[in-house]
């Protein structure tokens, strides 16, 4: 029996084998979809986005007062030339782009006002850097300087920041009953001068060898005033911003309260208040806590979800094995959304994504996943104690990572920009959390409904990555309104997400460390809700079918959710839209 069981796997390998190989799948794009374009407004953005890249190559002053001037000029006057278009006469497409290029353009508007604002606050502890930071645009707009004049600007300005130094020394720090500044506009300050010192390095090199008459003048007060200003700031960052404390996480931020919010999800396209939305997070973080203790049921550890979890996080594959892991979740995906028709995957965006390890300075601000065209692995190296060895191992095991895994590849952001590099690229000037993260979180929930994390440890990983955008509105917008300290938001992921304390570190490191707009942890659910609420309208209701929404979403670029959503209904917005659609039951 054996024999003729070996025999016949021998011989369907040798037929295999002999078979012909299956064609290859094409991999250019169906040239019925390159038609004449009848759009106009394309080409003005274009146009916009050059433009304003030009001025920024010559104004690199930050907070130049002929920056400011400029840019003004710029914003104000692409308004009026708007405005001036005959509107009535554009197409769907056209009227979508019209209103996102002037909203984005108002919004630079009230950003510059606010940037301005922030840096007067930080001002008192930068007293001296005025009349710098205009040396620095002067040289930049090529105007002539005079040395012995200039050697006396820099003499001044080296008492001055002097006089600074004794004043911080004698005013007291954060211990103190009556701080000079909030840590925050401290934080503020140190960077003014960290922009600062690197205008003033170029604007001595500028000269330096070759305008004798100016080196001449300023070599020795420029070396003076380089280091009293380092060491300067320098006191200011341990006395005020305090980034050396471990308690402290090394974590400041910029809040921006809630006028600043405000702004934001204006620019979003959002009509919620930030409360409204902490409010819907607080709803979804305990239906996704309700959904834990389902599978931790079944998992045979009752109501107690934190036990379950422990098991799950405990399921973390060997040292070397997690590229392999990665792979096969990838395919397991793909796999998944192309044997059910649910969006198209163009041949060349199926091939073209690649796989790199996260190094472990990365995984200091990012301890999970990246993704894209190539996904960033996040597992330990072996320059890690034993301690943070086991909370990346538990914190990436293949649960959590079966979610994250889609969610940056396919059918998440590979699939994603892949298409935004190809449909209405113009769009991507308008790049949005609420879009970018949101479509890929909506594949989250949409797998999730669909039972594609059958067991209940998988559900529990994707539970918990659900559980995390939530308590990111909560933490981000509360962090900007002032009610939520980093700190408070470290044990907010810990106790009622399941974080890893380093984890949850690094995670609120990442939120504030000013990389990422306020609103873009918010930006992860609240895109997917709407995304989900949009599926219902158009696909529950017998519209169109799911692979003609995804496709149609992805078709469409980076827009706001009720921009698409007017998209795909073919309606043409009027001149004076105003966001209106409340997605959230």
């Amino acid at each position: 029996m054996r024999t003729r069981l070996l025999l016949a796997a021998a011989l369907a390998c040798s037929a295999a084998h002999a078979a012909p190989p299956a064609a290859a799948a094409p991999l250019t794009p169906p040239m019925a979809s390159f038609g004449a374009s009848q759009q106009a407004m394309p080409a003005l953005i274009q146009r916009y986005q050059l433009d304003h890249a030009s001025l920024a190559h010559l104004y690199t002053v930050r907070s130049g007062i002929a920056r400011d001037e400029e840019f003004g000029r710029f914003y104000r006057q692409w308004l009026a030339a708007l405005d001036a278009l005959p509107f009535d006469a554009l197409g769907v497409e056209d009227r979508i782009d019209w209103t996102m290029l002037r909203n984005q353009i108002e919004f630079e508007l009230r950003e510059q006002s606010d940037v301005a604002s922030r840096f007067r606050e930080a001002e008192p502890l930068a007293p001296f850097a005025r009349p710098l930071i205009d040396l620095a645009e002067a040289r930049r707009l090529m105007k002539a300087q005079d040395g012995r004049a200039t050697a006396a600007l820099l003499q001044k300005s080296i008492g001055a920041v002097q006089q600074a130094t004794e004043n911080l020394k004698a005013g007291g720090d954060l211990s103190s009953s009556k701080p000079v500044a909030s840590r925050s506009t401290a934080n503020r300050a140190v960077k003014v001068l960290g922009e600062l010192s690197a205008d003033l390095k170029e604007w001595y090199a500028y000269y330096d060898g070759y305008d004798p008459q100016l080196t001449w003048w300023v070599k020795q007060p420029y070396i003076a005033l380089d280091k009293a200003i380092a060491d300067y700031s320098a006191l200011l960052d341990e006395r005020l911003v305090g980034k050396a404390s471990a308690k402290l996480l090394n974590v400041t931020g910029d809040p921006i309260g809630r006028d600043g919010l405000v702004s934001a999800l204006k620019r979003e396209m959002l009509p919620y208040t930030p409360e409204e939305l902490m409010a819907l997070a607080e709803k979804e973080l305990a239906w996704g806590e309700a959904e834990l203790r389902k599978a931790s049921n079944e998992m045979g550890f009752g109501d107690n979800w934190r036990a379950a979890m422990e098991k799950v996080k405990n399921m973390y594959v060997a040292p070397g094995e997690q590229p392999a892991m990665v792979r096969a979740l990838a395919r397991e995906a793909i796999d998944y959304v192309t044997a059910n028709d649910m969006v198209t995957v163009p041949e060349v965006a199926l091939r073209s994504w690649r796989m790199d390890m996260l190094s472990a300075e990365s995984q200091m601000v990012s301890p999970f996943f990246l993704g894209g065209d190539t996904i960033l692995v996040s597992y330990p190296t072996d320059t890690m104690t034993h301690e943070q060895k086991l909370m990346t191992m538990r914190g990436n095991n293949p649960h959590f990572s079966r979610a994250i895994v889609h969610h940056e590849l396919i059918p998440g952001h590979h699939l994603q920009l892949f298409m935004a590099d190809r449909y209405q690229p113009q769009r991507k000037l308008f790049d949005s959390p609420f879009f970018v993260e949101g479509w890929a979180v909506y594949w989250e929930m949409l797998l999730y409904d669909r039972k594609f994390a059958a067991k209940p440890e998988d559900r529990i990983g994707m539970m918990f990555w659900r559980n995390h955008r939530a308590a990111r509105i909560l933490f981000s917008l509360g962090f900007h309104l002032g009610k939520i300290t980093p700190e408070q938001a470290v044990d907010m992921l810990i106790k009622r997400v399941g974080h890893e304390p380093d984890n949850a570190r690094a995670e609120v490191r990442r939120s504030f460390n000013g990389d990422y707009t306020p609103l873009y942890q918010a930006g992860y659910m609240i895109g997917a809700l709407q995304l989900r609420a949009l599926n219902k309208e158009l696909v529950g209701s017998g519209a169109m079918n799911l692979k003609r929404f995804h496709d149609g979403v992805l078709e469409g670029g980076m827009l706001p959710a009720e921009l698409v959503r007017a998209r795909l209904k073919g309606e043409k917005i009027p001149r004076d839209f105003r966001p209106t659609w409340r997605f959230y039951n």
